[in-house]
């Protein structure tokens, strides 16, 4: 599962990057250089990891330039299919992935922090590529999605004077919010507990889903709203079951 976790880390690298400053090519090569560096740092260096580091920098370029295009009205469905197509293939090779040690597995050993103690480089990987996933990808994937579906924001661009009261930005903090709090439930055994995330959202969502305008609009905002909410769900949800493995 290591080039798995590298590929999931180098792809949310540049996402994060780029919602800090949106340089998209500045960003994918930041995101590719620190999958790559982690994955030396691990020891990754047999000439199948080496191959597959190469293949995953290109994989997490072609991500942050399709994303790119998608958000400036290109097809959204090219970059989940560049994403997916990449975990589909990171499945089917991870038998053949050198197991993750080297300077990450020295480090690991000496480190006098409890929760890391025992913890392999391989699962470490994972777990900081399942944090980062939730803090901005996880919110890229929802837009993208959003996109592909034509579920798009009701609020923007549907009338000549929108209400600013109906703006739906606050989605893009929790969003990240839930998610982690969701695979930190999971972590600990308490998946159930999530369900109290799910409907503290719903509470939350609940004053501009009974909004005054027309019904039309009140439709429209609910399907953005539950669309928006299981994606954001299925990725923290996914994350999950990549750690079970």
């Amino acid at each position: 599962m290591s080039w798995i976790a590298l590929l999931l880390i180098g792809v949310a690298v540049a996402d994060l990057a780029h919602s800090i400053r949106p340089l998209p090519l500045v960003n994918g090569c930041t995101g590719a250089v620190v999958a790559v560096w982690l994955g030396l740092l691990a020891g990754l260096t047999g000439i199948g990891d080496l191959v597959a580091l190469a293949v995953i920098a290109v994989l997490v370029l072609l991500w942050k330039h399709t994303v790119t295009r998608a958000f400036g009205r290109g097809p959204a469905w090219v970059p989940l299919l560049v994403l997916g197509g990449g975990l589909v293939l990171g499945v089917f090779t991870s038998a053949w992935a050198g197991t993750a040690d080297g300077l990450l597995g020295d480090w690991l050993d000496a480190v006098r922090v409890p929760a890391l103690h025992g913890l392999s480089p391989d699962r470490s990987l994972l777990l900081l590529a399942v944090f980062l996933v939730q803090l901005s990808t996880g919110n890229v994937l929802v837009r993208l999605v959003l996109e592909a579906t034509g579920t798009n924001n009701p609020t923007l661009g549907s009338q000549p004077d929108p209400d600013p009261s109906l703006s739906l930005k606050g989605g893009r903090l929790l969003g990240p919010m839930e998610r982690v709090v969701i695979v930190g439930l999971g972590l600990a055994g308490h998946l159930t507990a999530a369900s109290i995330v799910i409907a503290a959202k719903g509470l939350l969502r609940f004053p501009e889903l009974q909004s005054k305008r027309e019904q039309i609009w009140i439709h429209r905002l609910t399907e953005y709203f539950l669309v928006g909410s299981f994606v954001s769900w299925l990725v923290a949800l996914g994350s999950l079951a990549l750690l079970a493995r």
